[in-house]
């Protein structure tokens, strides 16, 4: 045995447990297993064992899954089934892909296998172009075209591993069109109509009980999203600087993963007030809101008002179109919305209420001249008048 050897055998350690060892040097867990004859040696990331015995069994389970995919396709047979399978594997271990991203891509691979029966255990070999098209022209009458267009996208790819595979020579899922999607029209309420529906909320809520009507108040006077103001609390709440702290978690917090601080607007100020005192007795560490969904409570009163229906995120949007009307730059609002991209998108969805303001700020610029002949014309008009 060469020192080479010795020194190898040294830093690895054996466990108690079968194909599990620990790299001295670092502490950390590695599987070492052998599938179908091939030794895999892979880092488990963790020094806690029990951590580790855990990772190594989902690691042995795709690994073997992996290799009997590869088996299939190797004998001329492949599943759909087969290709997905990989596909969700290279997606759950894609560490540039955000959780919530990972588990939108999800739903579409739900809804792509829901709308296409028997998809699952069809051989690629028999999914054709006329195939994908024909569940294309079903799929887009009833998604909405951002859904349509990414569930077409999660076919495309995962027809694609069957192609890198040699399952199938060439992507048959290739023919499908994107749709084009149309900007919302956003039909906001006005002042009056917004206040009437949150006291139409909060009437009904004293019978019911609930705090939906201070959850439609707090999105509206934040313009967070929905899962943002889940995980508010009341030690996110700066009543001496007012302003409130929305934290940068990438599964529960923000999209972006970045913290951000919204100034609170005088509303926001009263509300958070009045609630802090009706609840005094909780930690900083309570959430501010008590409810995570106020969807139904809106719906009922949008119905009985005879507004149309709002959503969430229109409470967003209805911030960021008040913030505007006020004289906030798109720039600043951007920020406080959470966007990282010096307000490009904000310019494309608000834009025009930026062009209205600057077409009323322009009246009020003069040189001088045509206040000097109104004032003029004034006067001879009152000369006039006396003479007569």
């Amino acid at each position: 045995m060469n020192d080479t050897t010795t020194r190898n055998n040294s830093v690895w350690r054996k466990t108690p447990y079968a194909n599990l060892v620990r790299y001295e040097p670092s502490g950390k867990y590695f599987a070492r297993v052998r599938v179908r004859g091939k030794l895999i040696r892979r880092s488990l990331k963790t020094t806690q064992l029990g951590v580790a015995k855990l990772r190594l069994t989902d690691l042995e389970k795709a690994e073997r899954q992996r290799a009997g995919h590869q088996t299939a396709v190797a004998e001329g047979r492949m599943t759909f089934g087969d290709a997905l399978a990989i596909y969700r594997q290279r997606l759950q271990g894609n560490a540039a892909l955000k959780p919530r991203s990972k588990v939108y891509v999800e739903q579409r691979m739900t809804a792509l296998v829901k709308s296409w029966p028997g998809l699952e255990e069809r051989d690629v070999r028999r999914i054709n172009k006329q195939d994908c098209l024909a569940w294309a022209a079903g799929f887009v009458r009833r998604a909405a075209a951002s859904s349509f267009n990414n569930t077409a996208a999660t076919l495309r790819l995962i027809l694609e591993i069957a192609v890198e595979a040699g399952g199938i020579y060439d992507n048959p899922a290739r023919f499908i069109k994107r749709v084009r999607v149309l900007p919302k029209k956003l039909q906001l309420p006005g002042h009056d109509e917004f206040l009437r529906l949150v006291e139409t909320i909060e009437q009904a809520e004293r019978v019911r009980g609930g705090g939906s009507g201070a959850l439609v108040r707090f999105l509206a006077y934040g313009g967070f999203r929905k899962e943002e103001a889940a995980q508010i609390t009341w030690g996110d709440c700066d009543f001496e600087k007012k302003e409130i702290t929305v934290r940068g978690d990438p599964v529960t917090g923000t999209k972006n993963w970045s913290t951000r601080r919204v100034p609170m607007i005088a509303d926001m100020v009263e509300l958070l007030g009045r609630l802090r005192r009706g609840r005094a007795g909780e930690p900083d560490s309570a959430g501010v809101m008590t409810v995570r969904n106020c969807i139904e409570a809106m719906d009922r009163a949008c119905q009985k008002l005879g507004l149309s229906r709002l959503t969430h995120h229109d409470l967003r949007h209805l911030f960021a179109t008040l913030c505007i009307e006020s004289g906030v730059d798109i720039p600043t609002v951007s920020r406080w919305l959470g966007h990282k991209d010096g307000g490009a998108l904000a310019m494309k969805v608000y834009g025009h209420l930026r062009d209205q303001h600057s077409v009323a700020m322009a009246q009020r610029v003069t040189f001088g001249n045509v206040q000097h002949g109104q004032n003029e014309e004034k006067e001879k008009s009152e000369i006039s008048g006396t003479a007569n």
